[in-house]
């Protein structure tokens, strides 16, 4: 039996399978791939009883499962799924749109560059003496959630408390110092671990965690190593590493004077 066909069905199977790869791309980066597979094979097999099948009681409960697994997929993956649209919403076209509302001051690449010395310098230090440190400076979206599960400072950037907080002995050195609105708003803070294949080996925790808070926000992450010194810094979910002092604040000059 013959049936029309025309553009409209072109592309809703276009935008259907769209949705099913980004959605096996979200499960595969959180090593989902199993429960993807599954949801797939269900699927199928609902629009079978349904659909071709038509029986009656059976497909009433499977359409009463999808109903109520379409909730416990939004709390199992609820991580991924804000992921999924921070990148949708942080996607190049969608941000040029949103600078032509935003106009950048013509003196805030050189007021940034005060704010952004100190941090320059102390990070030169601290990788010369190896003190491992974490830095997370906030852009457009707000970092008030982990500002508050670290100790609350509200202090102007300054080279000597950032090298003092990351002090090895130093009760706060462990966690990440979050910076906004040019002020050392947190420190100790907590961020959110990337589970990423795609990361070296070789890196550690901070590097994870720089990572993580990357690819959620657009945030400007800094991480100096403590097993060899190295500055790093992490912007949308990608790694520029071994920096050199110019490099590193060339980039967050650049990165700062886009918000």
């Amino acid at each position: 039996m013959f049936f029309d066909f025309g553009l409209k069905d072109i592309i809703d199977i276009v935008l259907v399978a769209t949705m099913l790869y980004y959605l096996y791309k979200v499960m595969k980066e959180s090593r989902s791939l199993n429960v993807f597979y599954g949801i797939m094979i269900f699927v199928v097999v609902w629009l079978i009883v349904t659909q071709m099948l038509e029986m009656r009681l059976l497909g009433s409960i499977m359409d009463k499962l999808v109903s109520v697994g379409v909730i416990g997929i939004v709390v199992l993956f609820q991580e991924e799924i804000r992921h999924f649209l921070y990148n949708l919403g942080a996607h190049q076209k969608v941000m040029n749109l949103m600078h032509i509302f935003n106009r950048v001051d013509k003196n805030k690449k050189e007021v940034d560059r005060e704010a952004i010395l100190p941090i320059v310098m102390a990070c030169m230090n601290m990788g010369k003496g190896k003190v491992g440190a974490l830095i997370v400076i906030e852009r457009g979206i707000s970092l008030q959630d982990i500002v508050e599960t670290g100790d609350y400072i509200d202090a102007r950037i300054d080279q000597r408390l950032i090298e003092n907080i990351f002090f090895k002995n130093s009760p706060l050195h462990d966690g990440a110092m979050v910076i906004s609105k040019k002020r050392i708003k947190g420190a100790g803070c907590i961020l959110p671990v990337s589970h990423s294949q795609d990361i070296p080996k070789h890196f550690g925790l901070r590097h994870r965690a720089a990572m993580g808070i990357s690819q959620e926000s657009d945030a400007v992450a800094i991480v100096v190593s403590e097993e060899t010194g190295k500055i790093s810094v992490a912007i949308k979910g990608e790694f520029q590493v071994r920096l050199s002092a110019e490099q590193l604040e060339s980039i967050l000059a650049k990165e700062l004077s886009e918000v």
